[in-house]
């Protein structure tokens, strides 16, 4: 029997999104398993199919048991047995730490509302990719940051002090000088409740508007059709992200964009792609509708061909006729960093050159750029994939260093 759909609560839904970001091995994923009880390697449907994922996602529910006044995650107060008082859910957003990951981290700091940045106790502080992160939530515009110094269950009380100090050191430069820093072992499960305060306190539900004309964005598509399955059993493709305002309900007609590419003329050109809403999946179950904030999934009438593994990553779901511009060329006020953010030595970053390929994340779109007017304030680029946006929107500013491409400033879309 297909689960019984029911309309979202407060409860039900997660309220908003937080990263976990950090150098490769701190201890991300560790931690998203300590909270949600998922491993986000494994649990979602396209990676045990063999899709590759671009994000991983946990949702977890914040309770705190009124005998005890401890925060958890469990049903169950593991202090006396009693049921804690259920405060919220929240989705956790496991962005990759490997540093050829660097565009999904920053195509996902566009649908967060605040970050947790995971440090290891038994590491100098900071690592290269510590830095580049730090630098992307910046420019990504992210406010809200709690450090975790995870893995002290590693080193003596000394180091661990010493460790906390390069923290605090390497902050000061930042917009960070003020985040909190906590101590945790996310393995041993050491301080996690200290960690959820922190969490409650400063990680505040921002206030989204429902009434709004809708629009979500695209972090993940794929196709949920086991291979071998008969055609009258076929459903169409999901769309996964989160809702940036409005709200979405099942049945509703929606429009994707850019959408789908296609060749005319020797040239590649992206249309719009309509389709109907058939469900909705919100804390892993079905509802009738959706409002902002949190992961998401929309099931839909499109061929699983056509999102299957990511194909629609970084487009706009929203309202036929309803949605930003889609520009297969922009213009931008740019604001380029005095070093290259992520390298081991100190990189100057040189003025954009004319025909130079850049790499640009806006809202949850990684496209590739090449620049057309490098004038000093305003640059224009002829872009490879094109994006929807609105004048005003942040696009962060990527350039080939050595082998990869390396953080270097932000832009505003004029």
């Amino acid at each position: 029997m297909p689960a019984k759909k029911k309309s979202v609560s407060k409860t039900s839904q997660p309220e908003l999104n937080i990263a976990l970001v950090g150098h490769v091995d701190h201890g991300k994923t560790t931690l998203t398993e300590r909270l949600s009880g998922k491993w986000t390697d494994t649990h979602s449907e396209e990676l045990k199919r063999g899709i590759t994922i671009r994000l991983g996602y946990a949702d977890f529910t914040m309770r705190k048991c009124a005998k005890c006044n401890y925060l958890t995650t469990k049903a169950k107060c593991v202090k006396c047995n009693e049921e804690p008082t259920v405060l919220r859910t929240i989705s956790l957003v496991d962005a990759p730490g490997h540093e050829s990951l660097m565009a999904t981290m920053l195509s996902g700091a566009a649908i967060v509302d605040g970050a947790l940045l995971l440090v290891a106790a038994n590491e100098k502080c900071p690592q290269p990719q510590t830095k580049e992160h730090i630098m992307a939530l910046q420019i990504s515009g992210i406010k809200n940051v709690i450090v975790v110094q995870n893995k002290v269950d590693l080193v003596s009380e000394e180091d661990a002090i010493k460790n906390y100090g390069q923290i605090k050191t390497f902050l000061e430069g930042t917009d960070y000088k003020d985040a909190p820093i906590i101590p945790i072992s996310a393995r041993a499960n050491v301080n996690v409740d200290v960690l959820l305060e922190a969490i409650q306190e400063h990680f505040l539900t921002p206030k989204r508007d429902a009434k709004a004309d809708p629009i979500m964005l695209v972090a993940r598509s794929f196709d949920i059709n086991k291979p071998g399955i008969k055609p009258e059993q076929l459903v169409g493709g999901v769309l996964g992200g989160t809702v940036k305002e409005g709200k979405f309900a099942v049945g509703d007609d929606i429009e994707i964009v850019p959408g789908y590419v296609v060749e005319e003329k020797n040239k590649k050109v992206w249309k719009p792609l309509m389709t109907k809403i058939t469900a909705i999946f919100s804390g892993g179950k079905p509802v009738d509708e959706i409002l902002p904030g949190g992961s998401m999934a929309l099931g839909t009438e499109l061929d699983p061909t056509v999102v299957k593994s990511d194909v629609l990553t970084g487009c706009l779901v929203g309202k036929p006729g309803k949605l930003p511009e889609v520009h297969y060329q922009i213009t931008i006020e740019t604001h380029l960093l005095e070093r290259v953010v992520g390298t081991k030595d100190e990189v100057e970053v040189k003025p954009l050159a004319k025909k130079e390929v850049l790499m640009l994340n806006v809202n949850s779109a990684a496209t590739v750029g090449v620049v057309l007017d490098p004038s000093k304030k305003k640059t224009t680029c002829i872009l490879k994939k094109p994006v929807a946006a609105n004048v005003g929107d942040r696009i962060t500013i990527s350039r080939r260093v050595g082998d990869r491409f390396r953080l270097i400033g932000y832009g505003i879309l004029k």
